[in-house]
């Protein structure tokens, strides 16, 4: 269930990739040597639309960063049409790949459904932004805290926004103000 400072999402008619997001919200990554299987078969659905081939028998655990595989998850599901320019990029695993995803936004000018890439200690991170305070973004996304939730995260990270290829851009796309009240900064989403 969303914290309630977030339930208005329920009611946003998209985008698309933001509905997808929500289906799997509290997905949660298996402790220690197991894993999730709902985690494992996202990588096997994307290899059978022909989209996982490059990490063919590479994802076999959860606790492989999974980010991106969240995000190429959320990208496939909600292109329907399948067109190689809202395809997730190939090497989805890596956060950073996901700079090249879509078109390009000035980091001012993030709106609701866009792709945010933030930078982190050996890596990076990907999701989705639901909205801004003063100094993070609120992002909808996998491998944080182990599960998919929204976590504010420091626009000093921030590396890229990429908006989704839309043929038609959802009327409500949007800036979302929002307040700090959530819980504090992420520093490490691996």
């Amino acid at each position: 269930m969303l914290p309630a400072q977030y339930r208005w999402l329920e009611a946003e008619p998209g985008p698309r990739m933001i509905i997808e997001a929500l289906r799997e919200f509290g997905t949660l990554e298996a402790p220690g040597a197991a894993d999730n299987p709902k985690i494992i078969a996202w990588h096997a659905e994307l290899e059978a639309a022909g989209l996982g081939r490059v990490y063919a028998g590479v994802y076999r655990h959860d606790a492989i960063p999974w980010c991106g595989l969240f995000m190429a998850i959320v990208a496939h599901r909600a292109n329907i049409e399948r067109r190689p320019e809202r395809d997730p990029p190939r090497l989805y695993l890596s956060a950073l790949e996901w700079a090249a995803f879509g078109t390009s936004v000035p980091k001012g000018a993030a709106a609701l459904g866009d792709v945010l890439v933030f930078k982190r200690k050996g890596g990076g991170h990907v999701g989705l932004y639901v909205g801004h305070d003063a100094s993070a973004f609120h992002v909808l996304g996998g491998n944080q805290s182990d599960r998919v939730s929204i976590t504010r995260l420091s626009r000093n990270r921030l590396v890229a926004v990429r908006r989704p290829a839309y043929r038609a851009q959802p009327a409500n796309v949007r800036p979302i103000p929002l307040g700090s009240r959530a819980a504090g900064l992420s520093v490490n989403e691996a």
